[in-house]
């Protein structure tokens, strides 16, 4: 399946190479999934190339795709991160891109009950409202 979304619809200058490009877009399908890889790639337009670049270096190419903690552990931290902020239109995505990268539903709750005492009681909240809608999916 990456195979079929690496295409030239968009892929940033610095990863052209077919090395670097495998694994970022590896990283991008294991946290969010093909049909959301290919939405963003394919929404990309003239004027959101700049930030689907940075987005796609930074992000997917130089941290998800980093040795250094699995897919889960950065989930989990990207949860918390997003509850924090309040990104609750974000967390909405993250929390399906978390169980695809193998976070259970039990560790979603633990994960946003933490969140409330880290992060806010109206913040964890609002998230605990999201991931409830979308587990129920």
């Amino acid at each position: 399946m990456a195979e079929e979304l690496f295409r030239p619809i968009f892929v940033p200058e610095k990863f052209r190479d077919a090395v670097s490009a495998r694994a970022w877009l590896q990283a991008m399908l294991e946290a969010e999934g093909a049909l959301a890889v290919d939405s963003a790639l394919n929404c990309t337009t003239d004027f959101t190339a700049g930030f689907q670049d940075l987005i796609t270096r930074y992000a997917w190419g130089e941290i998800w795709a980093r040795p250094g903690l699995d897919r889960r552990m950065r989930s989990a931290i990207t949860l918390t991160a997003l509850v924090a902020l309040g990104r609750l239109e974000e967390l909405e995505l993250h929390v399906r891109a978390a169980l695809r990268t193998g976070l259970s539903h039990d560790e979603i709750k633990e994960i946003l009950l933490q969140s409330a005492i880290y992060c806010g009681v109206p913040a964890a909240n609002s998230a605990f409202a999201v991931a409830e809608s979308v587990l129920s999916e």
